[in-house]
């Protein structure tokens, strides 16, 4: 009897676990597929940091957000962020295996650490999770890159992440970004102050567009220099 229970309760587990993996496999392609044809409103992110303020009493600052498309964002600033962070972005499914060689190569040789991630994981990122660092995140980031490259071109790839990228305390998006720190419209960027604004991605609350400081302007010098070799999407 309690072996026949144990298999019944083994069967009815397994059986649960198979719906639940295919509840969110159906949820996540429906939220992706939804954005290739929708703008996002907000991003989880700032759902999420609202939620930490209101129930830990965490510091907030009112997300700046607006919504521009991508031929009203300055080609300047698209080549700008490409340069910066990725410049296979045209050539890769998500995932820059070249890039992940060499920050393998450079961490075995103790030359430090820098991220590989993608203009694509970047995206999925902002959008559709939180501001946590865990290895569950990282596989749910997986997971949306692998989707978004499936059902979003690298048109809507891009215009997303110029949208929703974290450019800063309380600054989503490149026109938000555009606004508080040129006070211009996202289209209306120069050369110059595109590649300040790519420049500080890696690190947008610790480096400044306002107040940069040496390496900002050594990187900013190195953006402008890949840049023509950029695409414009």
């Amino acid at each position: 009897m309690k072996k026949k229970q144990r298999r019944s309760f083994s069967g009815w587990l397994i059986r649960t676990v198979i719906k639940l993996f295919l509840l969110v496999v159906c949820l996540s392609l429906f939220q992706v597929a939804a954005l290739r044809y929708i703008n996002p409103p907000f991003t989880v992110n700032m759902v999420w940091e609202r939620l930490r303020h209101e129930l830990f009493d965490a510091p907030y600052v009112l997300p700046a957000y607006e919504w521009q498309n991508l031929s009203d964002i300055s080609p300047h600033l698209q080549q700008a962020v490409i340069a910066s962070e990725d410049q296979r972005f045209l050539t890769h499914h998500g995932f820059d295996f070249e890039e992940i060689k060499i920050v393998i190569k450079n961490m075995m040789e103790n030359k430090g650490f820098r991220g590989a991630s993608t203009i694509t994981m970047q995206a999925a990122r902002s959008v559709y999770l939180p501001a946590s660092r865990n290895m569950l995140r990282k596989l749910a980031e997986a997971w949306y890159t692998v989707l978004i490259e499936l059902v979003w071109d690298k048109r809507r790839i891009l215009e997303i992440y110029l949208n929703t990228v974290d450019w800063g305390t309380g600054i989503v998006g490149a026109q938000a970004g555009a606004r508080v720190y040129f006070g211009k419209n996202a289209d209306d960027l120069t050369l110059e102050q595109a590649a300040l604004m790519a420049a500080i991605l890696p690190s947008p609350h610790k480096w400044s567009v306002k107040d940069p400081g040496p390496h900002v302007k050594k990187r900013q010098r190195h953006i402008l220099t890949a840049m023509p070799a950029m695409p414009i999407l």
